[in-house]
């Protein structure tokens, strides 16, 4: 498989104002294509809204963005076809009770309806089930799972697996779009130290093969592309409160 070309991404003035009060406010940066974006800040702040909202799932009410050069949130829908979510509490779940392999074939056979070309889906059957699985070992191998080592190798459910696991399989179900932006929300959290680390390199490694990366944490490492949420409060009287992830999504496949 061909590394995807990272998608470059620009904010300008962006905000984005709930029920409740804004989510985020005056969040100006700009990216490069297959770079490592740290969205930072403290729970409550906003940083799942603005991902949800530069990945075309949420509708910004204030500023200019624009994520692969489509501009949100007019070219919302396109964004999401180029944009896949990883792991995001409340939109983009993994399920307990699916095991490891439910998952990876699940998200083999919407690729395969979704994405498929007319000819793919002519090849005999044997041809597309090699195809899904060559798709699976190479995004498992891009998100550094291998599930021999889990307790049941793939027959493992997802209750089973530790955080670090469960991440990496949201990462490997999300790189098998061939996304040009890879968004992951609480980075670091619940993690170790070590743990955290090995998070931050496996990111690293997808942004160095050209698909841009997006991650929410409470710390950003010195090498990421950072974008604080919390800047606004330090001039801005608006009283905040963040909504939850799935208050205002547009809708989409996440």
């Amino acid at each position: 498989m061909e590394s995807p070309h990272g998608a470059a991404v620009t904010a300008e003035g962006l905000g984005l104002e709930g029920p409740r009060g804004w989510a985020f406010r005056h969040v100006t940066f700009s990216a490069d294509p297959g770079s490592l974006i740290a969205v930072e800040g403290a729970s409550g702040t906003g940083r799942t809204c603005l991902l949800l909202a530069l990945t075309g799932r949420m509708r910004p009410t204030e500023g200019e963005a624009a994520t692969g050069g489509l501009a949100l949130p007019r070219r919302a829908a396109a964004v999401r076809r180029i944009a896949a979510l990883g792991p995001v509490p409340g939109v983009s779940d993994l399920d307990p009770a699916f095991t490891v392999a439910e998952h990876l074939r699940e998200r083999a056979l919407l690729q395969r309806r979704y994405d498929g070309s007319l000819r793919a889906l002519l090849r005999p059957p044997g041809e597309r089930a090699a195809a899904a699985r060559a798709r699976i070992d190479t995004a498992l191998d891009a998100a550094g799972l291998d599930p021999a080592t889990l307790p049941k190798a793939e027959r493992t459910a997802v209750r089973d697996l530790e955080r670090p696991e469960a991440l990496r399989l949201s990462v490997a179900l999300a790189l098998m779009g061939r996304p040009r932006l890879l968004a992951v929300d609480d980075t670091d959290l619940k993690l170790s130290d070590a743990e955290r680390a090995e998070v931050w390199e496996l990111l690293r490694s997808v942004a160095a093969a050209g698909t841009t990366v997006l991650a929410v944490c409470s710390e950003a490492p010195e090498d990421a592309v950072t974008v604080r949420t919390d800047a606004f409060m330090e001039t801005d009287a608006t009283t905040h409160e963040e909504e939850p992830a799935d208050a205002f999504a547009e809708t989409g496949r996440a």
